[in-house]
């Protein structure tokens, strides 16, 4: 179509009045006299001027304003059929042209004054117009044809017959009524009512009416979408009950045969955690965990056995007939062939690197961690070692075992065969990551346990002993400061020491304590009332029990009168023994277990030993001589000083302990460990009172105890000296101690010292060594000196 000018007005149809049809014709429109026209609007098809459809609009429901066409190319052309929109039709090609040749009406206002026939009029007017336009042509097909009140009622008719199941009567092109209708259309002289029913469009015949054919149907996606969903369904289905039947409905032989094929194909790596660190009170490492590699092997994998272990023995030093069965094709204790083998943990990283170099077939060479102890023997008695695998064997590394090495992970992953024999990206892995462990914080001061280890070594090299041990309690915590045994051992080798050198002394030596152990007696004599520190008691030079003699080392003639600090201070058997009769075997077994004994103290070294006590009902004729002065009796030096250590504390007994906290190796939380146990053994005024007569064992001349003396400090302590029973027989060796306190005013440490010695006692091995200890752990704690001297004790009245 030719371009529209641009002062040209948009062409419009003729607008309807508001209320009427719009495809009503007009008066003096002409209809087709073989057409049929159409009863309603909203059913009509736009059509644009190249022949697209449009989507059908209800018209009935719009306004006159609405019903214009925004686009003047587009002008909308109504076709009707029989008063029926044909469904999925097409206009003719020149129903479209004509409709797009149609003048422009100008738009009326619809008002309540208007009436139908000026509406028709207009239309009419219309519909010449386009016959003109046309050449004059006859039976256009856009002119309406309007019917008469007789055609209305005929068609009436035709629809109850419809309904009544009576074929209608259809028109016949060129029928007298469709002559009619049309003269009538013309002439303008049908007058409407009320009931005239006035269609347009163009006019069809009932008897030949030509239906477009209808456009091919697309593709149901709803049909398409179901039967895909079913046939999905179904697989799932299937898969599932596949896997029913492999699971449950399988044959033993069947399920047996799947896990060896799943078996041959995962390998298993496990994945140490890092062990815990032992540090001193002040964080000093006294173990830790250092860097190193660890040599494996994948049996499958090693081409040469025999070559491959003789080249690896001498560099991880593990003997050839070790390695051999490891590296060679072999089946696990579980069942299925063995890939991964441990030949080597703790390897040095230069020894690593240079099996790494080699590259022997089968054999890795992998991160690893190895425990390190920087100072060698430094409480290595106390601390103990680990194995190849970093698990605890002795010490507190053994005790704290499970806290220490924390909680391995593992990787399982799939892997190929033959050439492919690596993991595989895409297959079956599972990964659990390591748990580090948790570092321990003991009581232990390392300078002060330097310096007890030191100088207890030199006494028992000057004694002679066979063995020795220290310890040094804190009075009111119950801490461990140090605890030393001798010999000592370099605890990163341990392999290269005897058991015995690694023994820990304090704790799991039993001995029995010997005079030391008079302390307790008295004590329990004068919380019962028994003695006072002015009592005087008549001794001889022996007494016997049981048909046993029981003798003074500093003999006194029979009557001799002493004070309960001589008795003391020259370590009085018969005047113990005494003191004894009057508490009675009942009593005494009870207060020695309030000071600890016949138990273990449970301070955290792995196998203590409990000790021994006779029960009252034990006692032979010789116990009530030989218990009192601490000869039937077993107990470790542990024991020995915490029951002393009741003694410095005011007359409460505190448990001993080694572990101060303890350090998550996860989120580094610090706990603090448990609080010690604590019970009351003696009255404050009874502790201080025997304090002060145990100073004479220090002070006067004569005593058993002169060398323990420390310059500046008042020492309150006891010597002893006993045995040791080794399965069931007494040595000939003499089991020498010293334990005491400082300053006695106001003790701030106990310290324990025994020795296993050829000859001597306790006031010659270990009362030297006691002393140098008290002095500088008094120092080096910057504890200031006594300032009142000891008092003057009598030994007899």
């Amino acid at each position: 179509m030719s371009p529209r000018a641009d002062d040209t007005p948009p062409r419009r149809g003729a607008q309807p009045r508001r209320g009427t049809s719009r495809d009503l014709p007009g008066e003096g429109e002409e209809t087709e006299a073989k057409g049929r026209g159409f009863g309603g609007i909203g059913d009509a098809r736009a059509y644009t001027p190249r022949g697209r459809t449009m989507a059908e609009r209800d018209q009935r429901t719009r306004s006159p304003r609405a019903g214009r066409n925004a686009d003047p190319f587009r002008p909308a052309l109504q076709v009707l059929d029989g008063g029926r929109p044909r469904r999925g039709g097409r206009t003719e090609p020149d129903e479209t042209a004509e409709a797009a040749e149609a003048p422009d009406i100008p738009e009326q206002p619809a008002g309540r004054g208007r009436t139908r026939k000026g509406a028709a009029e207009s239309k009419s007017k219309a519909a010449k117009t386009r016959d003109v336009r046309a050449g004059g042509k006859a039976g256009l097909r856009g002119r309406a044809a309007a019917f008469d009140e007789d055609e209305f009622a005929e068609d009436e008719q035709d629809r109850r017959r419809t309904r009544a199941g009576v074929k209608p009567r259809r028109a016949v092109a060129g029928s007298d009524r469709g002559l009619r209708a049309a003269r009538g259309s013309r002439a303008g002289s049908s007058t409407r009512t009320s009931k005239e029913r006035i269609v347009s469009g163009p006019r069809v015949s009932r008897a030949v009416r030509a239906v477009a054919p209808e456009p091919p149907k697309l593709a149901n996606s709803t049909r398409r979408l179901r039967i895909g969903a079913v046939v999905a369904l179904s697989l799932f289905v299937m898969i599932g009950v596949r896997l029913v039947v492999l699971q449950v409905a399988s044959s033993p032989s069947d399920a047996k045969r799947l896990i060896e094929l799943r078996e041959d194909r995962l390998a298993e790596v496990r994945l140490p955690a890092a062990r815990g660190s032992i540090v001193d009170r002040n964080g000093t490492v006294l173990a830790h965990s250092v860097e190193a590699r660890y040599i494996g092997a994948d049996p499958v994998l090693v081409k040469n056995p025999e070559k491959t272990a003789a080249t690896l023995s001498p560099l991880v030093r593990v003997p050839v007939s070790k390695l051999l069965p490891l590296i060679k094709p072999h089946t696990r204790p579980g069942g299925g062939q063995s890939r991964f083998e441990y030949l080597a943990q703790g390897v040095d990283i230069s020894v690593g690197d240079k099996i790494a170099a080699m590259e022997l077939p089968g054999i890795v060479v992998k991160e690893d961690e190895r425990r390190d102890v920087p100072n060698a023997d430094l409480a290595a008695n106390l601390i103990g070692f680990t194995g190849d695998d970093n698990s605890g064997l002795e010490g507190i590394e053994a005790r704290y075992d499970s806290l220490l090495r924390g909680t391995d992970g593992q990787r399982i992953f799939e892997i190929g065969k033959g050439d492919l024999n690596k993991p595989i990206p895409s297959g079956y892995e599972k990964y659990t990551e390591p748990q580090p462990g948790t570092s321990l914080r003991l009581t232990i001061d390392s300078y002060l346990q330097f310096e007890v280890q030191r100088i207890l070594c030199e006494q028992a090299t000057k004694s002679k002993a066979y063995m020795a041990g220290a310890v040094v309690m804190d009075v009111k915590t119950g801490e461990v400061l140090a605890q030393a045994s001798c010999p000592t051992y370099n605890a990163a080798k341990p392999g290269d020491y005897s058991p015995t050198d690694r023994e820990d002394v304090p704790s799991s030596i039993v001995a029995d304590p010997g005079s030391v152990h008079k302390a307790f007696i008295f004590g329990a004599a004068l919380q019962e009332g028994l003695i006072t520190p002015d009592s005087v008691l008549t001794i001889g030079p022996g007494i016997e029990r049981g048909g046993y003699a029981f003798n003074d080392t500093h003999r006194q003639k029979k009557g001799t009168k002493m004070t309960m600090a001589g008795l003391l201070a020259y370590s009085s058997n018969v005047g113990t023994i005494l003191i004894a009769d009057k508490l009675g075997k009942q009593r005494v077994y009870e207060y020695q277990q309030k000071f600890g004994l016949g138990k273990s103290t449970e301070e955290g070294m792995p196998g203590e030993a409990e000790g021994r006590l006779l029960t009252p009902d034990e006692w032979s004729g010789s116990a009530s001589g030989s218990v009192p002065i601490g000869m039937s009796v077993d107990a470790t030096l542990v024991q020995m000083a915490a029951g002393y250590n009741a003694i410095a504390n005011d007359g409460t007994y505190v448990q001993p302990h080694l572990i101060k906290s303890m350090t998550s190796g996860k989120d580094g939380k610090v706990t603090q460990s448990a609080k010690p146990e604590t019970h009351k053994v003696l009255d404050p005024e009874v502790a201080s009172e025997l304090r002060t007569m145990m100073e004479a064992v220090v002070d006067n001349d004569g005593a058993t105890g002169k060398k323990a003396a420390v310059a500046g400090y008042r020492v309150s302590g006891k010597t002893g000296t006993g045995k040791r029973l080794i399965d069931g027989q007494y040595t000939s060796a003499n089991y020498g101690s010293f334990i005491g306190m400082a300053p006695a005013e106001n003790p701030r440490f106990v310290i324990a010292v025994s020795a296993d010695v050829p000859v001597g006692t306790g006031g010659d091995v270990a009362a030297p060594a006691f002393s140098k200890m008290m002095s500088f752990a008094l120092l080096h704690n910057k504890v200031p000196p006594s300032t009142e001297p000891a008092p003057k004790l009598k030994i007899k009245p």
